[in-house]
């Protein structure tokens, strides 16, 4: 048994990958389309024509059917097996033998695998490095391998202080039994589903539209979200100026955010920072 198994079996870790296997049976043109638009809206780019493209924790390998899509040279990777799988059966069924996009079964916190991939253009690591176990060194490895000029795009978790604990206890639980994955299932789905339908008819909206219209945010699917929500462990998380302080001490400076969703661009070498914290050129 390998080191995820491992994981696993020991209840220190959720089965990513078997979720996305699930996502993949709701995937369609619609859901891809949407994904797309939100990585061009996050970069502020409508194609990616000429440019290298590396998505860390690929996950169900949706991004990087969009970054292909929209024209990058792609190499996905992730840990988990099942994603992994994921990742090769999207890349069959709509970019069949394409040699421009790779999939490796691989670990951000492998240093030998990480040192030996050329820089890319963009590093997208949306999600990703916040379930590792140790997300500060993730980063760091996944900002090393961004280029000069080059963007990486991620989300962390906020820091929500004794809420953000609590749900890292509940995660743990449901990850360490079947027992444990039954109760918080039956307890925090009708929680999740009773707090978002009194949250709508407060706002005066149509509860419905949480469900139907989900697929627009980013092209995922709500009951898959909620159950990598519920289960995603290891869980780690960060303030904002945690996460964008961290990232200007390695060179980068912050092109857009979005609530947990970070932009960061490498200077080059012919950059400096500014006090208001943006990058000036030297010359």
């Amino acid at each position: 048994m390998n080191s995820f198994g491992q994981d696993i079996a020991a209840g220190r870790r959720f089965e990513f990958g078997r979720n996305w296997s699930r996502f993949l049976r709701v995937l369609d043109d619609e859901r891809i389309q949407e994904a797309t638009k939100s990585l061009q809206g996050m970069l502020d780019l409508d194609r990616l024509d000429g440019l290298s493209f590396l998505d860390v924790g690929s996950g169900s390998g949706l991004f990087s059917l969009a970054a292909r899509r929209l024209g990058a040279r792609v190499l996905s990777f992730d840990y988990d097996p099942q994603s992994v799988s994921c990742t090769r059966e999207i890349r069959r069924r709509y970019r069949h033998d394409d040699p421009l996009w790779a999939v490796e079964e691989a670990s951000v916190l492998d240093v030998g695998f990480m040192a030996s991939l050329p820089r890319f253009d963009i590093v997208y690591a949306w999600g990703s490095l916040h379930h590792t176990g140790r997300m500060w060194d993730a980063l760091a490895l996944a900002a090393e391998r961004v280029e000069t000029e080059g963007v990486l795009f991620i989300m962390i978790y906020r820091d929500r202080g004794w809420a953000s604990v609590a749900w890292r206890s509940i995660k743990r639980f449901y990850c360490s039994s079947l027992v444990g994955r039954a109760l918080v299932l039956s307890v925090f789905v009708p929680y999740l589903v009773v707090r978002g339908l009194v949250a709508d008819l407060c706002a005066l909206k149509n509860p419905v539209r949480r469900y139907t219209e989900y697929k627009k945010k980013r092209g995922m699917s709500r009951f898959h979200d909620m159950i990598d929500w519920l289960g995603g462990y290891p869980y780690e998380y960060a303030t904002p100026r945690e996460v964008i302080g961290f990232m200007e001490s390695r060179g980068f400076a912050l092109q857009k955010r979005r609530n947990a969703e970070y932009v960061f661009r490498k200077s080059g070498p012919g950059t400096r920072r500014s006090a208001s914290g943006t990058s000036k050129s030297s010359a």
